[in-house]
């Protein structure tokens, strides 16, 4: 799968383009209708399928006081949509003139840019353009204009409820990861760069690779017995959430540790993906460093048990 970071990149070669757009954060179970609807259209004229979507949540732009943290990180939305079949992915920066654009103007410039465009897909709710004003109506409307065809595609539901974004970080902020694994399709995953910390860990005898989760959603505080995919290698690991309340900073900083069983590498600078066992405990303050290392200690034979 091709990623391009600009409509004026990509190229069909003269292949008719059949388009899914959206934000896609999680790439759910109702963005993979979406994007499926897109890839046979794709196959069924010998096509190419393109996924639009964009750099950041829009309401980073629009409504600075209301940007949820994102479910995946860029590379994990990449190889979702790279898994359900899609040929090319337009990652298009959603800035504050972008965010001005009125929304006929934002579709005649996909029509024009992705030449020759057959269909586009999008939800049955979806709206877009300078102040939402665009909606599947106009966009039908501008298809017959400009002669492609739009699948307005109805939401998935499951247990009665629309799958949703929202609906997945609710339940991944209370700790639900089998409820988000439905609506996902697939195990809930946490992903950052490893970066370098205190080395706290390391003094106390239990390394910790320390993940970049800036803008991510991420579970609830507490100790986790999880897996840790790093490098193409699967490890087993004890996973911290939290701020450290040990430590009394005046400023604390939320942490993700993941100290890997069995292992002893370097990884900094490079990707890794946490799934989740299973919660050990919550986060705790300890009197001491070494009243904190025997309870490390104890997580670590709980996980091996959990494992």
């Amino acid at each position: 799968m091709q990623t391009f970071r600009s409509p004026e990149d990509f190229r069909s070669g003269g292949r008719k383009v059949s388009m899914a757009i959206g934000m896609f954060d999680g790439v759910h179970l109702g963005h993979q209708q979406l994007i499926r609807q897109a890839v046979a259209d794709a196959e069924q004229h010998e096509g190419a399928a393109v996924v639009v979507t964009f750099d950041r949540h829009p309401n980073s732009i629009v409504a600075p006081g209301r940007v949820p943290p994102l479910i995946y990180s860029e590379a994990q939305k990449l190889r979702a949509i790279e898994g359900l079949g899609a040929d090319a992915v337009v990652i298009i920066p959603f800035t504050p003139d972008f965010s001005q654009q009125p929304a006929e103007s934002f579709v005649r410039l996909l029509a024009s840019r992705f030449t020759p465009l057959h269909s586009v897909c999008v939800g049955d709710s979806f709206v877009f353009g300078h102040r939402r004003n665009g909606n599947v109506s106009l966009l039908q409307q501008l298809g017959r204009d400009l002669h492609f065809v739009v699948h307005g595609i109805a939401a998935v539901a499951l247990d009665h409820e629309v799958v949703s974004s929202t609906r997945i970080r609710e339940a991944i902020r209370a700790g639900d990861f089998n409820a988000a694994l439905q609506m996902l399709g697939r195990e809930y995953a946490l992903c950052g760069r490893i970066v370098r910390g205190d080395e706290l860990g390391r003094k106390l005898g239990f390394p910790t690779a320390n993940l970049d989760v800036a803008d991510l959603l991420v579970p609830p505080h507490g100790v986790y017995a999880a897996h840790a995919y790093a490098e193409g290698h699967r490890h087993r690991a004890v996973v911290n959430i939290g701020v450290r309340p040990t430590l009394g900073n005046d400023s604390p900083q939320l942490r993700v540790e993941a100290h890997l069983l069995d292992f002893d590498g370097d990884l900094y600078g490079r990707d890794m993906e946490l799934t989740f066992v299973e919660k050990l405990r919550d986060e705790q303050k300890f009197s001491t460093l070494e009243e904190l290392r025997g309870q490390i200690a104890r997580d670590i034979a709980a996980a091996r048990e959990k494992f």
